[in-house]
C-alpha cells in the first residue's frame, strides 16, 4: 500500500499529511516527541476535544518510521480564509485564542496561530493541526503572535473599518496581510482604538524598525512572563471582539424577501427541488449549492446524513447564512463566498499548496438554482460555455433556467441592450444536452422558470467538447 504525501503539508518539521488508500494519516517525527506527549498527558487534547475545538484522531501502527503516525478525523470539505465570511473569520479568531489561552493552563502554547489551522465544520470551527502545540517556556514570548495579528487582527480591522471586499487581499498574501499595509488602509480613527493601536498600529512601526537594524547588531529576544502572555491573549481577544459589521444591505442580502414568487410557488418550487436532488444525488459526496444566497434551499437539501456547501457572490449574503447556522447549530451545511466568474485559483508553493474551487467543487452534485441568467447575462458568459463548465464539476445536476420574460432577467436587461439571441429555453437544453442526459424537467408552478435534473454523459464526443471548454 503507497502513501502519496499530501503538497500542502511539507512545511512543518514536526510531522506531515499523507493519504493512503483513500484514508488520511498525520505522520509525527521524532524531534516533536516531547510536545506530542505533552498534548496527549497534560490533559489539554482530551478539553480540546471534548470541547470540539480541536480535531480528533485515533493512534494507529506507525508507518514509514514516524514516531507515532495518527489517523485523524476528516472534515467534510476543506475551505480557505479567503472564502469565509466576516463572521467566520472571527470566529476562527477567537477559536485560536481560546485554544491559546486552555494551552497555557496546561503548560503548552500554540507554536503558530495559522488561519489555515481552522477548518469549518457546518457552522463548527475546528483546529486542525495536532502539531501546533509545543510545550510552554517561561519568560518566552509568544512565536505566533505577529501571524495571529496577520492572519486574523488585520483582515478583520480592515473588513471592519474600511471595506468588507478587502477579505479578498488574504488570496494574494497567504502568509497573511503585512501589518504596514493594513495600517495604511486603516482610517485614522483607528488610531485611538486602545487593541487596534497597540497590535497593528504600532505593532507595524515596530516590525519597520527592525527590519531598518543592522544584520550586524545584536538579536535581544525580550521576555515575557506568563501573567503578561495572558494579558496578551487577553487584548488579543478584546481587538477582535471590537471588530463588527455595520447593519450594510447588498443587491442579494434580501433576495428571498424580494422575488416575485408567491408562497404557493415558491413551497411548490421547495418540493421539486428536494425531489430532484434525490433522484440524481450521488451518495456519499457533498452537494455544491450555487448561488445559494442566504442558504433557504441549502439548508432544505442538508437531510438524511447530506452535506451541503453553500456557495455564493454575495458577501453579506453568506455572513447572514452562517450567522443564521450558527444561532441554530446547523452543521450540515456550509456557507462560503465564491464568485464563480472568478473562483479561487490554486495558490501556493508551486500552485499546490491550496486547490482550486473548481478542483474541490468537482465530482459530486451540483444544484444551481437562479443562476444561469446571471452567468450568461450579467457576465457575458454563453450557454456552451456554461455548460461546458457544469460538465467538467457536476457529476449530476439540478439547474433552474429563467427566461427573458422573468422580472429578474428583464432587471437584469433594463439598462443595456438584449445581446443574447441564443438565450432561450431551447438554447439552454441544446446546450446541456451536449454534456447531460437530462433526467426530468419540471415546470416551476405559478412562474415562467424550468427546473431540470441531469445526469452527465461519459461518451467520447463529451469528453472532447469539455476538452475545448464547451
Amino acid at each position: 500500500m503507497s502513501a502519496d504525501r499530501l503538497t500542502a503539508s511539507f512545511r512543518d518539521p514536526a510531522g506531515f499529511i499523507v493519504e493512503k488508500n483513500g484514508v488520511l494519516y498525520r505522520q509525527v517525527l521524532e524531534p516533536y516527541r516531547p510536545h506530542y506527549e505533552a498534548l496527549m498527558h497534560s490533559g489539554l487534547y482530551r478539553v480540546l476535544t471534548d470541547r470540539r475545538w480541536l480535531v480528533s484522531h485515533d493512534e494507529v501502527p506507525a508507518i514509514d518510521g514516524a514516531y507515532r503516525t495518527l489517523r485523524p478525523m476528516r472534515v467534510p470539505y476543506v475551505s480557505y480564509p479567503y472564502e469565509w465570511s466576516f463572521g467566520q473569520l472571527k470566529d476562527a479568531a477567537l477559536l485560536t485564542l481560546d485554544i491559546q489561552q486552555a494551552s497555557l493552563a496546561h503548560g503548552l502554547v500554540l507554536k503558530d496561530a495559522s488561519a489555515y489551522n481552522v477548518q469549518f465544520v457546518g457552522a463548527q470551527p475546528l483546529f486542525i493541526d495536532t502539531l501546533s502545540f509545543e510545550v510552554y517556556e517561561e519568560g518566552r514570548p509568544w512565536a505566533a503572535y505577529r501571524q495571529f495579528c496577520e492572519h486574523f487582527l488585520g483582515p478583520l480591522a480592515l473588513m471592519s473599518h474600511t471595506d468588507l471586499r478587502l477579505r479578498r487581499l488574504l488570496a494574494g498574501f497567504v502568509d497573511g496581510l503585512p501589518l504596514d499595509l493594513v495600517s495604511r488602509l486603516l482610517p485614522r480613527r483607528t488610531w485611538g482604538r486602545p487593541g487596534l493601536l497597540a497590535h497593528v498600529h504600532l505593532h507595524a512601526r515596530s516590525q519597520l524598525r527592525h527590519a531598518r537594524t543592522s544584520s550586524d547588531t545584536p538579536v535581544k529576544v525580550p521576555t515575557l512572563k506568563r501573567s503578561l502572555l495572558i494579558a496578551l491573549v487577553d487584548g488579543l481577544r478584546r481587538a477582535v471582539q471590537g471588530c463588527a459589521l455595520s447593519r450594510r444591505t447588498s443587491t442579494w442580502a434580501d433576495y428571498y424577501d424580494d422575488t416575485n414568487y408567491s408562497a404557493a410557488a415558491m413551497a411548490a418550487k421547495e418540493q421539486l427541488v428536494v425531489d430532484l436532488v434525490d433522484l440524481i444525488a450521488v451518495s456519499g459526496r457533498p452537494l455544491h449549492d450555487l448561488g445559494a444566497n442566504t442558504g433557504r434551499f441549502s439548508r432544505l437539501l442538508a437531510r438524511d446524513g447530506r452535506y451541503v456547501i453553500a456557495h455564493d457572490l454575495d458577501e453579506l449574503a453568506v455572513e447572514r447564512h452562517y450567522r443564521h447556522n450558527r444561532s441554530h447549530t446547523i452543521d450540515g451545511v456550509l456557507p462560503l463566498v465564491l464568485d464563480l466568474a472568478n473562483p479561487s485559483p490554486a495558490l501556493g508553493w508551486a500552485l499546490e499548496e491550496r486547490a482550486s474551487a473548481v478542483e474541490r467543487l468537482s465530482g459530486g452534485t451540483v444544484v444551481a438554482l437562479a443562476l444561469v441568467h446571471h452567468l450568461a447575462i450579467a457576465n457575458n458568459v454563453p450557454l456552451d460555455r456554461l455548460a461546458g463548465f457544469f460538465g467538467t464539476i457536476a457529476a449530476s445536476l439540478v439547474i433552474e433556467f429563467v427566461p427573458k420574460e422573468d422580472s429578474q432577467v428583464r432587471r437584469l436587461l433594463a439598462s443595456r441592450p438584449d445581446i443574447f439571441p441564443g438565450y432561450s429555453k431551447a438554447g439552454f437544453e441544446h446546450a446541456f444536452a451536449v454534456f447531460f442526459e437530462i433526467v426530468r424537467v419540471e415546470a416551476v408552478p405559478g412562474t415562467s422558470r424550468t427546473l431540470y435534473a441531469m445526469r452527465r454523459r461519459q461518451d467520447e464526443t463529451t469528453e472532447t467538447a469539455r476538452a475545448a471548454g464547451g
